[in-house]
């Protein structure tokens, strides 16, 4: 299992043409008869098969980048979306499993355990209101000051949480 994002070149088209030795797809099995094939991860894909796991998108016309992380195959939008733009936890810094649920807040992906309040260190749970400030993730019961503009309060941003229940 690679637990890790796979960079550029991932993707690589190749013709088939003159081979004499018979290549079989790691997608669907089959032998590869085609003009065109695709070797992506050290294997051999049918143009047809090499596919994201999330959005089904075929990757060799969509992309020469390909990701892959807990057994997945990824295109460059569902690999940030599951697990932020370098595949780790926005508070820990360590790696996120591919098959752990997550916590999310503006585009930033948290292990469970770390999306905490910054002041009293609860951790957060779904359904929990909670206000994300510069970075810094707060329990409703503890946003920082109240930076008075005219009498009221200035304009927090409250998300209400989502724990991701499945991965695509």
């Amino acid at each position: 299992m690679v637990n890790s994002r796979v960079d550029v070149p991932t993707v690589a088209v190749m013709g088939s043409g003159g081979v004499s030795a018979s290549r079989s797809c790691a997608g669907c099995g089959g032998r590869i008869a085609d003009r065109f094939l695709l070797y992506s991860m050290e294997r051999y894909w049918h143009t047809r098969c090499l596919k994201c796991s999330c959005c089904h998108a075929q990757l060799g016309e969509y992309s020469s980048t390909c990701y892959s992380k807990g057994g997945m195959i990824l295109c460059k939008n569902d690999y940030i979306r599951l697990f932020g733009h370098s595949g780790a936890c926005s508070a820990c810094g360590q790696s996120i499993p591919a098959s752990e649920m997550v916590m999310r807040a503006q585009g930033n992906v948290y292990h469970l355990k770390c999306f905490t309040c910054a002041t009293c260190r609860n951790r957060l749970v779904p359904g929990d209101r909670f206000h994300y400030i510069n970075g810094t993730i707060f329990c409703e019961h503890d946003r920082p000051g109240t930076g008075l503009l005219s009498g009221h309060p200035t304009p927090l941003q409250a998300n209400s949480m989502m724990s991701d229940q499945k991965v695509c």
